[in-house]
């Protein structure tokens, strides 16, 4: 697969379809694309990924948002925006990548482990707290927010 990752620009629309995926609440992806930097994973022109990333403390960023289109999924593209993340970072002079995801998301925690993030911590009930309806996966209710990170 070909992929290109680049910053959407203002004549791109907001792929809302794709980060909806990874956070059902529009309030909040709004929200954090505003002072976030929103990027695109192409196909040759088709978008099949989305990656939000948001300086949170001096040298230290988050991924708060990455998404994969379901038919893309299992075919290394979230390790190549993973790979990406941690490279804007280094460019950037950020010492810490942070990202955090759901109790219930399994594949996700595998995937950023095999990517080097470590468990640093759990938010418990976040997502009680964050969003107005209550979010399943596999059967299982989201409540808490299991956060990692990577030095770099």
């Amino acid at each position: 697969m070909e992929l290109t990752i680049r910053q959407i620009n203002e004549q791109d629309e907001v792929p809302y379809e794709l980060l909806l995926l990874a956070d059902p609440s529009k309030k909040l992806v709004d929200n954090y694309l505003q002072n976030g930097t929103c990027f695109l994973a192409l196909n040759n022109q088709d978008a099949i990924g989305v990656m939000v990333l948001l300086p949170t403390h001096p040298e230290t960023m988050e991924i708060v948002n990455i998404a994969v289109r379901e038919d893309a999924q299992g075919q290394g593209v979230g390790t190549q925006m993973l790979e990406f993340a941690v490279a804007f970072a280094k460019q950037n002079d950020i010492k810490t990548l942070e990202i955090g995801t759901a109790n219930t998301s399994v594949g996700p925690l595998i995937l950023y482990q095999k990517c080097g993030f470590r468990i640093t911590g759990i938010d418990k009930d976040f997502f009680i707290r964050h969003y107005e309806e209550e979010i399943y996966e596999h059967g299982i209710r989201c409540t808490d927010m299991i956060r990692l990170s990577k030095d770099l």
